[in-house]
């Protein structure tokens, strides 16, 4: 893809990804579901506070998600267009969010195991994007749900641009496209926050929905160059 096509796709993605790791974690009993390794540090917090019965459930997210990337790999092996893996993610957050109004999960609402199942097919949609990742990483500018690595190459491009006096266009090249992958995320973030606290896990249909967009402008992007 060239820089303009994927720019975009990087957008759409870090933005999907941060809108779902803030509803989870604000309307799902403060679960991350795509930086799941801070399930680790909420699950210490509440056994240390005293815990409740359902600490454990932050543990659960790690199986489902690694199941869900060896998902992802099996359907990279089994459908020539690789674009299949963001239609599945899709699907999945679609279906989350109409069996959240379904089965009459609000905000303010008791936590109850619709909450949970619905939770647990969003960490699902989230592995099979960090399956996306990591098998097409040319897709994309950088990994689109952990940030910690990409804000460190962000500041090691800052570095390379300020020791040049702004004259590297490698650096500044590779620093506009850290601050897309960021920026994307953390406005993600917000919104995914602000959604969780008005609808709850309901909010989750609007991610899929813009996941199908992603699929058909990639797949549509793809075709073009193919010409």
């Amino acid at each position: 893809m060239e820089d303009n096509k994927i720019w975009s796709v990087t957008l759409i993605l870090t933005m999907i990804a941060g809108y779902c790791d803030s509803i989870t974690f604000v309307a799902a009993d403060k679960i991350f579901s795509a930086h799941v390794t801070g399930n680790f540090i909420v699950f210490a917090y509440q056994l240390i506070q005293g815990g409740d019965g359902d600490a454990w459930i932050k543990l659960l997210t790690f199986p489902v998600f690694i199941v869900a990337v060896m998902t992802g790999g099996w359907i990279a092996t089994r459908f020539i267009n690789k674009h299949t893996l963001l239609y599945c993610e899709g699907i999945i957050l679609i279906v989350g969010g109409a069996i959240a109004c379904s089965l009459g999960y609000l905000p303010d609402r008791e936590v109850t195991w619709p909450m949970y199942l619905v939770t647990m097919m969003i960490v699902f949609a989230m592995g099979l994007q960090n399956a996306y990742g990591k098998l097409f990483p040319k897709d994309t500018f950088g990994p689109t749900t952990m940030m910690t690595g990409n804000v460190t190459q962000l500041s090691l491009d800052l570095k390379g641009l300020l020791f040049s006096g702004f004259k590297d266009a490698d650096y500044l090249k590779a620093f506009k496209h850290g601050l897309i992958t960021v920026s994307g995320f953390l406005i993600g973030c917000y919104f995914g926050a602000y959604v969780g606290k008005l609808f709850g896990l309901v909010g989750v249909v609007l991610p899929g929905i813009a996941m199908m967009i992603c699929y058909y402008y990639s797949r549509s992007a793809v075709a073009q160059l193919q010409k």
